[in-house]
């Protein structure tokens, strides 16, 4: 899949129509994405996310959600103190 919009930072559109919130402890891996960067999404063990996105290039990895759902905040917070 390729991105269709990533205006907001936190949330892209792939061309499937789709639309992703990007977990805000990996918004920087984010930032060397390009229109013409391939993501493969693919579902997620962790607890605070029912998804990943990977990239086909690096394999860098983003955890997502729903871009309707809203994100568990204790868990946000844990995965983030935890790193």
């Amino acid at each position: 899949m390729k991105i269709q919009a990533h205006a907001e930072s936190h949330v892209v559109e792939l061309d499937d129509g789709s639309r992703w919130q990007i977990f805000p402890g990996d918004l920087a891996i984010t930032l060397s994405w390009k229109p013409e960067t391939t993501l493969h999404l693919e579902p997620s063990r962790d607890r605070v996310t029912s998804h990943v996105l990977v990239n086909a290039t690096d394999r860098s990895r983003v955890r997502v959600i729903a871009a309707t759902e809203t994100w568990p905040a204790g868990d946000v917070k844990d995965a983030l103190k935890d790193g």
